[in-house]
């Protein structure tokens, strides 16, 4: 494939995803202006960010595993037009149901975004090249979370809530047409033997596990695990769970082929991947410390993460490098290290906002190289092409559920203490004991000798 080809993949890849990105981060700076227009109550509004989270769970495996059979091309387009048609949706909202319905829609859409553009990367770049690649599109999550407020701001300055999600619409337009003449494609597969089972166990198993985190009382997170209705939603999640695997193991077409945990790296890397999503659900009370510790109002406590989104905007394509040359454990291994780091010294910080900063630079940089490309390339190297879709988008999955169990963890961990920073140190300090753990875990992935030397294998196994 020529050079030119292969950046015009990764732009539509990256403009994807952005998109995709950006429609989460935009929200909070929105939500304001939608609960002013369509009068909503203030403990509703959470459901707005929240449902387009969890269809975009619900979504993954299904479209993830679709375009391993159809291929990337299809899917990427009908994920898009998807999303756009959401859009649609949420802009021409005039009540709260139907709004809701659009932002499901988009986070379902969604979900066949991010996992395809990963796997097209499998699917085009070299094995020497996939980490720089994967970089790129790692630091879009980190732009989006930099770029996404400054948007809000700017277009809700002058224009009407509904613009911002109407402004989808062109550039999916446009995503469409250049996905069409760019994307590599493959002559349609088969629906014959798809495990739609499977499908609708993981989606019930995903759904009832977010459900029932996103019921239970911060203030006293344990006794309401086993009240209603978070215990049936925890008892839907286990009983799915459990028919998901006795099921999986009869299927022709399994949607989750278990063989693959059976497989080291792959366990390694789900349980590095739950650590990260906990670790970025950590961050969303970070303003909130900030403006106790500090003494700052809740406006600029928010400015005050920049550190770290600048930070992992910059440190992904740097982690991307560092993949090609040195190989995923030891970018993993400095990850969890520098992560860890940052999170120790916030429970240090005191009245120091440069120490406060500095925390954040290297909690950004550990993340960066955790959840942007180095999870990611390990997937790549370790599935085969007619699965690297789905293996993506059970990696975004175990990310996710880190992400949801994070949000709960902290905020039962913290209620307790009230407006007291010491809940906050208390969180902290569970953190880095869990970075402790992620460390001496990493050390079980392979070396770059022996993943250079597995992946020449698995690349004349294809060849052949």
């Amino acid at each position: 494939m020529s050079k030119s080809s292969s950046r015009n993949i990764l732009i539509l890849l990256f403009i994807g995803v952005l998109m995709g990105a950006l429609d989460i981060s935009i929200v909070g700076p929105a939500l304001p202006a939608i609960s002013h227009s369509i009068n909503i109550a203030r403990e509703a509004l959470s459901w707005v960010f929240s449902i387009y989270v969890l269809f975009n769970l619900i979504g993954l495996p299904l479209l993830a595993r679709l375009s391993d059979v159809f291929g990337r091309r299809l899917v990427y387009v009908v994920s898009v037009s998807i999303f756009a048609i959401g859009s649609i949706m949420v802009s021409l909202a005039h009540n709260y149901e139907f709004l809701l319905i659009g932002r499901a829609v988009q986070g379902f859409g969604s979900s066949g975004i991010f996992p395809v553009a990963a796997a097209v990367i499998g699917d085009v770049f070299p094995p020497e090249k996939r980490g720089r690649a994967l970089g790129m599109i790692g630091a879009v999550f980190g732009l989006a979370f930099l770029i996404g407020p400054i948007i809000a701001g700017v277009v809700l300055k002058y224009y009407a809530w509904n613009t911002l999600f109407s402004i989808n619409v062109p550039i999916a337009i446009l995503l469409i047409i250049g996905s069409i003449r760019y994307l590599p494609s493959k002559q349609g597969g088969t629906m014959k033997n798809f495990d739609w089972l499977g499908i609708l166990l993981l989606g019930s198993f995903v759904g009832s596990f977010a459900l029932a985190l996103n019921n239970t009382d911060s203030q006293n997170f344990f006794r309401s695990l086993v009240t209603y209705p978070v215990i049936w939603f925890l008892l839907s999640a286990i009983l799915s769970l459990t028919l998901l695997i006795i099921f999986e193991k009869s299927a022709k077409m399994p949607i989750v082929n278990l063989k693959l945990f059976k497989r080291l790296q792959i366990k390694v890397v789900g349980m590095v991947a739950i650590g990260t999503g906990i670790f970025q659900a950590s961050f969303v009370f970070v303003p909130d410390f900030s403006v106790h510790a500090f003494n700052v109002p809740a406006s600029k406590a928010s400015f005050m993460l920049l550190p770290v989104v600048i930070a992992t905007a910059i440190g992904s394509p740097v982690a991307g490098r560092m993949l090609d040359k040195l190989g995923s454990r030891i970018v993993v291994i400095t990850g969890i290290i520098s992560a860890g780091l940052g999170v120790f010294l916030l429970t240090l910080v005191g009245n120091s906002i440069l120490q406060f900063y500095v925390a954040g630079v290297f909690v950004g940089f550990g993340l960066s190289m955790l959840a942007g490309p180095s999870l990611r390339y390990i997937i790549l190297n370790e599935v085969s092409a007619s699965e690297r879709a789905l293996a993506q988008g059970i990696l975004t999955m175990f990310i996710s559920m880190g992400q949801i169990s994070g949000s709960a963890i902290i905020g039962a961990v913290t209620a307790p203490h009230g407006d007291n920073i010491r809940g906050y140190n208390s969180a902290f300090l569970l953190l880095t004991g869990m970075t402790i753990v992620m460390f001496f875990i990493a050390f079980a992935l392979k070396s770059r000798s022996k993943e250079q030397a597995d992946l020449k294998i698995v690349l004349n196994q294809e060849k052949a």
